[in-house]
Parts: structure tokens; sequence; C-alpha cells
């Protein structure tokens, strides 16, 4: 296999590319053989569709598309990226704010910390940023 495989789309900032997202992103990582019925695929599949409705719902109009990014080193890391347009990067709320939405971003870090990984946010050169998941890539070697 390649030291490094990479694959991303780019879809509208509209509720119906979340699933569209997370879609893609089980198909990729079934070509890279990650069973999808493994916890760790239902966490990807979770975190991308935090990410992807974050850039849906918090862009305001104001990216009319977010990307996927994925990439997987040596079969050692899986890095997944959602990147907007908008300039506000993401904000941790205090845990004791009460409000029915907002938690998407305690959701992702608690799920790639619960995965051995990290998120970083990264600035992009038009202005956006990306929010990156660097997980530890640990797919059973097929005999």
């Amino acid at each position: 296999m390649a030291d490094q495989q990479e694959a991303h789309v780019t879809l509208a900032s509209e509720p119906v590319s979340v699933p569209a997202a997370r879609g893609f992103v089980a198909r990729v990582l079934g070509e890279w053989g990650l069973a999808a019925d493994t916890d760790f695929a239902d966490s990807v599949r979770l975190i991308v569709s935090e990410l992807a409705t974050n850039a849906v719902q918090h862009t305001f109009g104001q990216s009319p598309t977010f990307t996927v990014d994925l990439r997987l080193e040596r079969e050692e890391h899986l890095y997944l990226g959602v990147t907007d347009s908008h300039p506000r990067w993401p904000r941790r709320l205090p845990a004791a704010v009460q409000q029915d939405n907002g938690r998407g971003l305690v959701i992702i870090r608690s799920l790639a910390k619960q995965c051995g990984g990290r998120l970083t946010v990264t600035p992009t050169a038009d202005g956006g940023k990306t929010v990156w998941i660097a997980l530890p890539w640990s797919v059973p070697v097929q005999s």
C-alpha cells in the first residue's frame, strides 16, 4: 500500500450534504479496509456528521460549500478534516451554558480522545478554517 492515501469531496453547505459527507467517508474508509461494523467506524461517522453539521449551521450562509478531506498516512494515522470559508473559528462553550445546540465540538473532542486522537483547527488561505481530527489507524490485518 502507498505511504499516503487521500480522498476529498466538496459539498454544498446544505443540510442534505451531511449524510452525503458521512456516506463519502464510510465508502472511502471501507475501500481502505475499515469494516463498517466497528466501533471505530461508528465514531468516525459520528465525527464527520458533527463536523459537517457545524460547517452547515455555523457559517450562516457565508460559506457556500465545505470540503471533507481524508488522509491515511502509512496505515498508522487517519486525518479527517472539514474546511469552510467562514472566518469564525469554533468556540468551546462553558459546561454551565444551557442551550439546545452547541455541543457538537464537545462530542467531537470526546470521540477523538476515546479513539486516541486529537482535534486541531488551522486557518486556510481564503480566511476560513479546517477542523482536523487526527486518529491512530488500527484496522485488523486480513489474512
